[in-house]
């Protein structure tokens, strides 16, 4: 699997450099702040690791930049489009390549959300999280926790590398189309 995560990430990281500068290149030109948003997640066995994305929201009220301290206010018009087509992600192909995330996995939650989970839901920290999964294919703008509760569950209990790769040639479909079904 680490072997598939890192050839994948550098594969998909040399063709998409295009997009991952051009978005860099906007954000800095359209909104003031960094080009990235870090946060810090729990991984695999719980451990604590900074996530990356391209910072999609404008500060309006302080030159400080931080999401925990609630002075992001405002999704920059470039970050709805950065959102919709999910290439706020890009820089996370960083945490695979450092072994912090998987290409398939379950989605990285916050640390405080894991305190809500039951005991067989901690399965979940036993592996890598990852850019994208069962629910990303099948239910991707979801917010009910069952849904997800029932994809990673189900993707824990069921992991082969086909299902890895399977789930990684049906994300594009899934980012682009509302009508393709998952797995």
């Amino acid at each position: 699997k680490r072997v598939l995560d890192v050839l994948f990430a550098i594969f998909l990281m040399l063709i998409t450099t295009p997009l991952i500068i051009i978005a860099a290149i906007l954000i800095k030109i359209t909104s003031k702040g960094p080009i990235l948003f870090k946060q810090k997640r729990p991984g695999r066995d719980k451990k604590i690791f900074t996530i990356y994305k391209f910072r999609t929201m404008q500060n309006k009220v302080s030159n400080t930049y931080s999401f925990q301290d609630g002075s992001y206010e405002k999704v920059t018009n470039w970050g709805k489009f950065l959102r919709k087509t999910k290439l706020d992600e890009l820089p996370q192909f960083f945490n695979v390549i450092k072994g912090q995330m998987s290409l398939v996995g379950p989605r990285p939650l916050f640390d405080e959300d894991t305190n809500l989970f039951d005991e067989n839901y901690m399965r979940r920290l036993n592996v890598l999280p990852g850019i994208t999964g069962l629910l990303q294919i099948n239910e991707r703008n979801t917010s009910e926790f069952s849904t997800w509760y029932k994809y990673d569950i189900e993707y824990i209990e069921n992991w082969s590398l086909y299902l890895d790769i399977a789930i990684i040639l049906r994300t594009p479909f899934a980012l682009f189309s509302k009508k393709e079904k998952g797995l």
